[in-house]
């Protein structure tokens, strides 16, 4: 026979809750758990990398940080980065970048341009 304690204990939410923490099979963690981690970091890294390069690349060396920006995000949107707008944004700004250096190397017929 259940003492009133351990009836009240039996349907007390906490009580159900560490009870099904301790009835939930629990999955082995695979060999290699860390390793999609450190990928994914390294994916988002690339896709801050390559907004910021990208952007940089609109004020200065933009015929360098274009193309450096469209790889790197390229390579975070292919290994599935978690940032993807930033990785969107990157390649658009890398894109910019050369579209932006073809425009002022035209209007002076030149590959080269000065402020």
């Amino acid at each position: 026979m259940k003492t009133l304690d351990q009836e009240r204990r039996a349907h007390h939410p906490v009580h159900l809750v560490r009870l099904a923490r301790v009835v939930r099979p629990t999955s082995a963690a695979p060999a290699t758990s860390a390793a999609p981690s450190a990928s994914r970091r390294d994916a988002d890294a690339m896709a801050v990398a390559a907004f910021v390069l990208g952007l940089l690349g609109l004020l200065v060396l933009n015929v360098v940080l274009g193309p450096v920006a469209l790889v790197l995000a390229g390579l975070a949107l292919w290994r599935g980065t978690a940032r993807r707008g930033r990785a969107l944004l990157g390649l658009g700004l890398g894109v910019a970048d050369l579209v932006v250096f073809f425009a002022l190397a035209a209007a002076d017929s030149t590959l080269s341009w000065s402020m």
